[in-house]
């Protein structure tokens, strides 16, 4: 008897492990009643996933917060609504269901002029992140820092997980000449931190512009640890951009979204599987499928796939290629994975060879992304192989680690 109750309390405890919820900052911060932004005019950066355990958005919460006012929004790129497409300019204008200005800091500007901030008292930030540096919210977290520091407001951040968890550390940093919106600031490609933690890295660091540092504060979360991956938080997805509807497509962002950069492959955005696949009107699906498996590329599967795409690169054309599958996500190197499948393309189809098509501009961004000019000079002069380029990707990933331990909060 002892035994069978000594079974059941263990599935109990098995249970609710597995339906513990972690509490974002904002929850938190709702638990907390508000605290420190009690008398506060307050402005809000923050887009559709800002939103508490209940999905009720932190632009209603705070709106609604006894003692607080809802002074201003601030819209990153998709807007704070999540209506505006990739790369397009972000407008200034009023939310209807608010009646708060919004302004934007995607379009003539990416940094809160004075003027902007002129009118709050603390500047609020609660927004998704996806662990990849080039994912345009963090570098909008850092224009705001900035401007904040320079005009002596207070910086909270509500921080949130780390969807790809907070081990993983890949890719190189970032080189001077490759300083741009989508590398912002010297830190590895998937950086391992909270956007709260990161906040930390680059304010103690003095990484922010001319060294400047912010009045900051992290609202931490509560129940959230390092080993997690988004299934195991309790919370629900919201999907951070229009090409990222699942927490799947995170995982998947930093393996494909570098050579999408290119145009020479579709990897599934204009599909329903964004950066999920690999493939093109001249491959041969099975013949790829075969090729990167018996690379035998550790943490990967691969099988054939065929698709049409309905937008974007490919439209209503038939195109083969292949979908990879996490097999192992400890062991798997993200980033690496396309620099493996375009060293397979060269091998398979000498004449589309990475590189060989792409414009000038898309060579740009693909370095800009990369966040180096020698990640695809080394490559292309090793004859597309994956082993030359190692050293240089993850050289600097444990000194980055090492460097950023005394930020971290979980």
């Amino acid at each position: 008897m002892k035994r069978h109750t000594t079974l059941i309390a263990m599935l109990l405890l098995t249970v609710i492990a597995a339906t513990a919820q972690v509490k974002t900052g904002i929850d938190v911060l709702c638990d907390n009643g508000f605290a420190p932004l009690q008398g506060k005019r307050v402005g809000l950066v923050t887009n559709p996933t800002g939103v508490n355990r209940d999905l009720v958005s932190t632009v209603d919460l705070l709106a609604n917060a006894p003692g607080v006012t809802l002074a201003a929004l601030y819209a990153p790129e998709h807007g704070v609504r999540g209506n505006v497409t990739a790369g397009a300019k972000v407008a200034t204008y009023t939310d209807t269901q608010t009646g708060v200005k919004v302004w934007s800091i995607y379009g003539a500007t990416t940094k809160p002029t004075a003027a902007m901030l002129a009118g709050i008292d603390v500047m609020v930030y609660d927004i998704q992140d996806i662990g990849s540096r080039s994912y345009t919210f963090i570098s909008s977290m850092g224009k705001c820092m900035e401007a904040c520091a320079e005009n002596g407001i207070p910086f909270i951040v509500l921080d949130r997980p780390n969807p790809l968890g907070g081990e993983k550390v890949e890719g190189c940093l970032v080189d001077s000449d490759c300083v741009s919106f989508v590398s912002q600031y010297p830190v590895p490609y998937v950086y391992g931190l909270t956007c709260g933690e990161l906040a930390r890295y680059l304010n103690g660091e003095g990484l922010l512009r001319r060294g400047v540092r912010c009045d900051l504060t992290v609202i931490p979360m509560q129940g959230w640890r390092r080993g997690m991956l988004w299934q195991d938080t309790g919370l629900e997805w919201v999907m951070t951009s229009p090409h990222v509807p699942q927490p799947v497509s995170a995982l998947f962002y930093p393996a494909s979204g570098i050579l999408g950069e290119l145009d020479y492959m579709s990897i599934g955005v204009g599909y329903n599987l964004p950066f999920q696949l690999f493939c093109a009107s001249w491959a041969d699906a099975a013949k790829l499928a075969d090729t990167l498996n018996s690379m035998d590329i550790k943490g990967f599967r691969f099988r054939p796939i065929h698709i049409r795409p309905y937008y974007g690169l490919g439209t209503g054309r038939d195109l083969q290629g292949v979908q990879p599958y996490i097999t192992d996500y400890d062991a798997c190197e993200l980033t690496l994975l396309q620099f493996h499948v375009m060293e397979a393309v060269a091998r398979l189809w000498p004449a589309h060879k990475p590189f060989s098509s792409a414009t000038a501009a898309r060579l740009a961004m693909f370095d800009k992304v990369c966040g180096s000019k020698s990640v695809r000079r080394q490559f292309t002069d090793s004859g597309y192989c994956v082993s030359a380029i190692r050293d240089l990707w993850m050289g600097g990933t444990q000194a980055f680690r090492d460097r950023s331990r005394p930020y971290l909060l979980y």
